[in-house]
């Protein structure tokens, strides 16, 4: 029997970078899902329910954080793995969030290898 192929909603702002992260998880034979906006993100997320999201925090219309608090007050986005993508080093240390997220990756840190190691770990 085959496996149902996942789904990985990214959502960042940055066409490059959503580029490469879209392409890189295409490689791994997921599904992806691309927004490139926090309100679109968002909208779709709720929409299509993927398996994962991968979110930049710093967008326009509507924040990651926002975004993330939005979807953990939903039924089906309460359960959502989400790892943040974001320069910002301090998101562990956001009690408001803490717990609501599964991993971040700082941007200027990560390889693309890196990042898919990741996204198999928190979906496996």
């Amino acid at each position: 029997m085959k496996t149902k192929k996942k789904t990985i909603l990214i959502v960042e702002d940055d066409r490059a970078q959503l580029w490469v992260i879209k392409k890189a998880l295409q490689r791994e034979s997921y599904n992806v899902l691309a927004a490139r906006n926090g309100k679109d993100g968002l909208s779709l997320a709720l929409k299509k329910h993927p398996d994962m999201i991968l979110l930049d925090i710093v967008m326009p219309k509507m924040d990651g954080i926002t975004v993330l608090k939005k979807l953990r007050e939903n039924k089906w986005g309460k359960q959502v793995p989400i790892i943040f993508l974001t320069n910002c080093n301090y998101l562990d240390t956001k009690d408001d969030i803490k717990q609501n997220y599964e991993d971040y990756l700082i941007k200027s840190d990560w390889s693309i290898e890196a990042m898919v190691k990741k996204v198999k770990k928190v979906l496996n």
